[in-house]
């Protein structure tokens, strides 16, 4: 097994709509990756190959928000590089609200973003840093001056700080009904589930860090009644236990958080 994994930060203009570059490098036996929920949607690039799903083959691609696993089939060998957008880069790079992606996965090219050029610019790139930098020349000249409502936006924040849904919709004048139905329209999933989806990454984000705590710590840290709720949540968001998605898939994932590429 041969696995690489190089993050890098996008330029600062960008950083509103992108929050991170991570480049892949791996070589492993054929089989099946979980895409899994978060708050960003992704864009990748691919190097070399595919990236194979049930709704086809892209060498380019935007995934939008979901609250389920996303399943990648692979032949052994997977090279390119994700690129994790915040919903307001939707709107920024494609003028469309995030809510028009969720659940769903298109080439590059269905959104007038110059996909050919850019994976020509990064198979022509001999380091990360190089490829990064193409990434930010191009990006960059596809930002478009965004608008979005300022309620919808607070709700988002206010969500990742950890207000719950009530609390939110009361300091925004609305009712909890209403700010479901603006909050998806923006975004595609409701509140709810938006929270379910922010606390599942927040324990996966520990159970990849350097000291992996038990699933006890993770479920009191994150907010979960208990394991079991922990891995019930899991099951419906990721297809599988923390247990089984770390015998499963941490090693190839485990180095996704670095080394990081100084900008």
């Amino acid at each position: 097994m041969d696995v690489e994994h190089v993050v890098g930060l996008p330029h600062p203009r960008l950083r509103p709509f992108v929050t991170r570059y991570s480049g892949y490098r791996l070589r492993t036996a054929p089989g099946l990756h979980r895409g899994l929920p978060s708050r960003s949607l992704t864009l990748v690039v691919t190097v070399d190959g595919t990236v194979d799903l049930p709704e086809g083959r892209f060498a380019t691609l935007c995934g939008g928000l979901h609250d389920e696993p996303v399943i990648i089939s692979h032949g052994g060998f997977q090279h390119g590089v994700q690129c994790d957008l915040t919903p307001l880069g939707a709107r920024a790079f494609f003028g469309l609200p995030a809510g028009e992606l969720a659940g769903t996965t298109v080439g590059l090219d269905v959104l007038d973003a110059p996909a050919g050029e850019l994976r020509e610019r990064l198979q022509g790139a001999t380091t990360w840093l190089d490829r990064f930098a193409h990434l930010d020349r191009v990006l960059g000249g596809l930002l478009k001056p965004v608008r979005q409502q300022v309620e919808v936006a607070w709700a988002w924040r206010r969500l990742a700080d950890g207000a719950g849904v009530g609390e939110i919709a009361a300091e925004v004048g609305w009712s909890r009904q209403h700010l479901s139905a603006r909050f998806a329209a923006e975004y595609g999933l409701t509140p709810k589930v938006v929270a379910r989806v922010m606390r599942f990454e927040r324990a996966n984000r520990m159970l990849r860090g350097e000291r992996r705590p038990t699933l006890t710590e993770v479920a009191a840290a994150c907010g979960y009644t208990d394991q079991a709720h922990l891995n019930r949540d899991w099951r419906a968001l990721c297809g599988a236990t923390p247990t089984e998605w770390i015998t499963a898939e941490l090693p190839f994932v485990q180095g996704s958080g670095g080394p990081a590429v100084a900008r």
